[in-house]
């Protein structure tokens, strides 16, 4: 009993942190739109993920934190959760959006979710319940009615598209590597290797894949900045430990919200059109994220304080 008090911060801030990852995930679309005027797009994404791990490296200097729990294969595992997550996760979209759109790309960027539930029932042995399940529907028709029809009328190349699904299927894999080889290693130290990993790829890839172009204004030096600092760091790192402490379909449920989230913040800063269907496919998936991310109902009156008691 004496320990509640120190579990109830912990509390606030774990359900506060689905909310600011899905308000800085979905910051980082505006980021790339402008950093994209100026930057070739792997080359984007090898300075973000470089700044990353430079920054995580002096974090582990500073604090003086030990290799000690990547020994043996848990450096790998982050290493190959890092690349899938952070390297062709955010590489192929970007490389997407040169050709398509950003609707139709987060309509395919809404097969995450699902793609996750329904792959970490063999891997993870994760469950849906129903209620879970009808969550998951309602967040694909939320996400539907926020991009569908500007997806339907955009003249979006096949290549484009398909760029898109290769960086979904690298979160997806990402995801559930993480969530079966690398929840109980530490953030900092996992993070920084994870980093690493994703630097390197994203490096050779942008020197032997594109001819880098680096216009240095002001704009790409701020779209650089914020999804190096705000989204890569703050919101992976919250990413992260969502998914030390709850299951992988739930988390990734959030991005139900991406794009509803992106087209209110493109309206309030970019001045863009937020339509009456927008605002209804917000609703819709807020609804279907919240019945996937609602614990469920506890069986009997001892069921609380043993659930919160057994051991993950």
């Amino acid at each position: 009993m004496a320990d509640q008090p120190l579990r109830a911060k912990p509390s606030l801030l774990l359900r506060a942190a689905p909310f600011v990852f899905v308000l800085l995930w979905s910051s980082s679309f505006i980021a790339a739109k402008i950093g994209l005027r100026h930057l070739s797009p792997l080359a984007f994404v090898a300075i973000r993920l470089s700044g990353c791990a430079a920054v995580l490296l002096v974090a582990m200097l500073l604090r003086g934190e030990s290799w000690a729990p990547l020994r043996g294969r848990r450096w790998l595992d982050c290493a190959i959760a890092g690349t899938l997550i952070n390297g062709v996760g955010l590489m192929a979209p970007h490389v997407g959006l040169m050709l398509v759109a950003p609707a139709p790309i987060a309509l395919v960027q809404s097969l995450t979710p699902l793609l996750t539930a329904l792959l970490g029932i063999p891997v993870l042995g994760e469950r849906l319940r129903a209620l879970q399940w009808a969550g998951m529907g309602l967040g694909v028709l939320g996400v539907a009615l926020v991009v569908g029809l500007a997806a339907a009328h955009s003249t979006a190349q096949l290549d484009g598209l398909a760029l898109a699904g290769v960086g979904v299927m690298g979160l997806v894999a990402g995801t559930l590597w993480f969530g079966r080889f690398c929840r109980g290693i530490p953030l900092l130290p996992g993070a920084t290797a994870q980093f690493l990993a994703a630097a390197a790829v994203s490096v050779l890839a942008a020197a032997t894949l594109e001819t880098p172009r680096l216009d240095w204004t002001t704009g790409a030096v701020a779209a650089v900045a914020w999804n190096t600092l705000a989204v890569s760091l703050g919101g992976m790192a919250l990413y992260f430990v969502l998914l030390r402490q709850g299951t992988a379909a739930r988390v990734t449920a959030n991005f139900y919200l991406v794009p509803g989230t992106t087209a209110i913040v493109t309206w309030l800063f970019l001045g863009e059109r937020l339509t009456p269907l927008a605002i209804a496919g917000f609703v819709v998936a807020g609804i279907g994220c919240w019945l996937v991310s609602r614990p469920p109902r506890p069986r009997g009156r001892e069921a609380p304080a043993d659930a919160r008691a057994a051991p993950r």
